[in-house]
Order: C-alpha cells, then structure tokens, then sequence
C-alpha cells in the first residue's frame, strides 16, 4: 500500500510474512498464493506491499538461479503484490516449534550474517517495482547480549560485528553502481541485544558531537536503525525522546515495524499473573521489563521467568509489566491485559506526521499470530486473513489520520 505524504513523498505500508514462515523458494510461491493475494482481495486494493522474509536456503536458491528470480518476480506481479523491503532479521528456522534464542544466531561476529545480508540485498534491488529505486532490509542489533560476555572480549567481537557492517556498505555502494537501486539496512534494536536501545544504537551507529571513542561507525547512507515499535515499548523508552537522541546523533530510521507489546498495568494481582501465563509458550522469546518507581529497568530473557516470583528470579511487581509479544494491532488482549498501542501511534505520528517523514517503509510485522492462546489463535487461513487485513486496515486509518493520502 502506498500513501502521498504532505511533502509529495511516498510512504510505502507493508506486512511481513514472517507470520507465514517458509524455507525454501517453493514454500515462498505458496505463502503469496495462499496468504498474501487473499489479504489484498480482503483490502480490496490492486496492489499490495508485503516486507518479504526468505530464509537461507530460499535466499541461496534465487541468487544462484536467476530465472527463479525472475519468476519471483513475475509471480508478485501476478498477484498484485510488491516488496520495497526485506525481514533479514531471522536467518532459517523461524517456523520451527522452539526458536528462542536460536533467532539470533548467527550474528553480526560471523561471516555468514553478512554473506546472508549481502545476498537480500541484491535480491531486493531486483525484486524493486519499476518505479521505485531505494529498499529497505532490516536486521539483527549486532548479537545477542550473553555472546558478549567479558568487557575485553565484548569489545573485540563488537569491533568485529562493525567491521562486517562497513564491508556491507562497501557491497551496497557496489551494488547501487551496478544496478542504479539504492539498498539500506536498519539494525533492529530488541530487548536483550547488544543493541538493545535507541541509547545502545547511537552507541554504535552514532555520527553527532560528543559520541564514544571506539570503531568508526558504518556510513549513515547504508546502515540506520530499524524501529520497531513493541520493542520500543518494551523497553519503556519514550518516542519522542528516542527519535530525537537518533537525529541529534544523525542514526537515520532506514525503516519502521509497525507492532505493540503486551502490557499488564497491576502484575501483582491474581487475575492478571493467570492472564499473562497464558502468553507464556514454548516458540519465541518473550523478553519482559518493569520499571519500578525511582528504580532503574528490571528485566527477564523470558515471560515465565518473569512470572517465577521475586524469590525466584522474577520481576518485582511494584509497576506496569511489558512483555515482548507482538498482539494483533487491531485486537489488544481483554482486561485485566492491554497492550502499547498508544506507543505506537505516538511514534507513528513523530515518524511521518511531521513536514517531512522519518522514513518511508512502514511494516506491520505480528508474526506471534499462532502462539497467542488458544483461544485466539486464527483457525484457519481465511481468519489468518482476515484478521492481518484488519491490522493493515488499522494503520492505514493511522496514516490517514495523519494526513497521508492512500494512492491507488
């Protein structure tokens, strides 16, 4: 979907199909037949953006074969579909029935992450619609935190992981010369991470006065941040606070994620800690945080863990809880549970409400769709359907808000 922004810019909107996890090439051609051609007929548009995910071995099986690229390509065309932007965040495995902490290997230390990036960005410079020539590819905030464990090795390894980062932006220059497409990254920070916050992001990315010595970061014309808007909320931090700490520091946003966490405003009380465990399953991680009065941030890798009890391990239960759990935009959690909505228009309004956007590619990316409960689970592919349309309904109704005009 695409908006005019009052500037004359386009805003590209999308959802990503990690919420339809395939491995190989030929699961790919089924998800846009079986999911995404149903929710743009349910939208009743002509053309529809999707944030594409393809995993390694789909990834491997379009560079090396270009006629299957081609036909990539023919069959989006077909189905009323486009992609300005790729999921690179996930490497293989996303479907699988435990992923936890397996989504972020291998990271930025190992030269797969990299090959595996490069190889996205020369499929999306070809995969572009005719008419537009820059795209957008999300990926992993460095690594996961407990990989860097010792203050001599984190900063070797994190050394490392900005040295992969530079040799990335020397490809995608290459890759612009060649093609004449324009292909940026966005580090995606998430609780957890050695990116963890917009803090942590211009800790790294950072090009404005007063920033740390260490490695010289990558070329802001390559390599910004992704934000995404649960992760946002999830760690308690303000909008307006991060956007602006992320201009001052010239990080720019190469992309937004357009989803909401889960929020529990009494955790301490019986019926609240019963809903929450209900959200507690065995696929993703769910990281959870607290923000005690006065105190500093106390987190969790995980939502049991944060249910375990003070004694145990667990969080204090003096303030709100956010949980990392993407919840339907459309279909917050029923009381005594809610989610961060309200963060996400907030951001949403500073991203692209101003003069002049934040960026241009917005994605909603719920991928948690068969891990909520049961009884919320989507029963079929129709309902899957119906409810994705629903969210994308939802934020176009945001962006109209705004002032943005939906084009054809």
């Amino acid at each position: 979907m695409r908006f005019r922004h009052p500037d004359g810019s386009t805003v590209h909107l999308a959802y990503c199909t990690n919420v339809h996890p395939a491995e190989t090439l030929e699961g790919v051609l089924a998800q846009l037949r079986d999911h995404c051609e149903p929710v743009r007929k349910r939208l009743g548009r002509d053309r529809l953006g999707i944030g594409l995910w393809l995993a390694r071995d789909a990834a491997r099986a379009l560079v090396r074969d270009p006629a299957a690229l081609r036909g990539l390509r023919r069959e989006l065309d077909a189905r009323g579909l486009e992609v300005v932007t790729l999921n690179g965040f996930p490497y293989r495995g996303f479907g699988d029935s435990h992923v936890k902490y397996r989504v972020y290997r291998p990271d930025w230390t190992e030269p797969a992450r990299l090959d595996h990036t490069a190889d996205l960005a020369r499929l999306l410079a070809a995969l572009l619609p005719d008419d537009v020539t820059v795209g957008t590819v999300s990926t992993l905030p460095l690594a996961w935190r407990t990989d860097f464990d010792g203050v001599r090795d984190a900063a070797t390894r994190r050394a490392t992981a900005l040295a992969a980062l530079h040799t990335l932006a020397g490809r995608l220059d290459a890759l612009e010369e060649l093609t004449g497409r324009s292909l940026r990254v966005g580090l995606e920070p998430e609780p957890g991470c050695l990116v963890e916050t917009t803090a942590d992001a211009i800790d790294a990315l950072g090009h404005g006065p007063g920033e740390p010595s260490g490695p010289v970061p990558p070329p802001a014309h390559r390599i910004g941040v992704c934000v995404d808007t649960c992760h946002l909320a999830t760690s308690f931090e303000d909008p307006h606070t991060a956007l602006e700490a992320l201009d001052r520091a010239r990080v720019p946003v190469v992309k937004a994620q357009l989803s909401a966490a889960l929020h529990a405003e009494h955790p301490g009380h019986l019926d609240v800690r019963a809903a929450l465990a209900t959200f507690a399953e065995p696929r993703f991680l769910h990281q959870t945080r607290t923000r005690p009065p006065g105190g500093r941030l106390c987190a969790t890798d995980d939502l049991d863990e944060a249910l375990a009890g003070e004694a145990g391990g667990g969080l204090p239960v003096t303030a709100p809880w956010r949980a990392h759990f993407h919840v339907p935009l459309h279909a917050p959690p029923e009381p005594p549970l809610t989610s961060t909505l309200s963060v996400l228009r907030d951001t949403l309004a500073l991203l692209v409400g101003g003069p002049v956007p934040r960026t241009h590619h917005l994605e909603v990316e719920t991928y948690t769709w068969q891990a909520l409960p049961p009884g919320l689970r989507p029963r079929s592919r129709s309902r899957l359907a119906d409810g994705i349309a629903a969210e994308l309904a939802l934020a176009r109704d945001l962006l109209a808000d705004l002032g943005l005009k939906e084009l054809p």
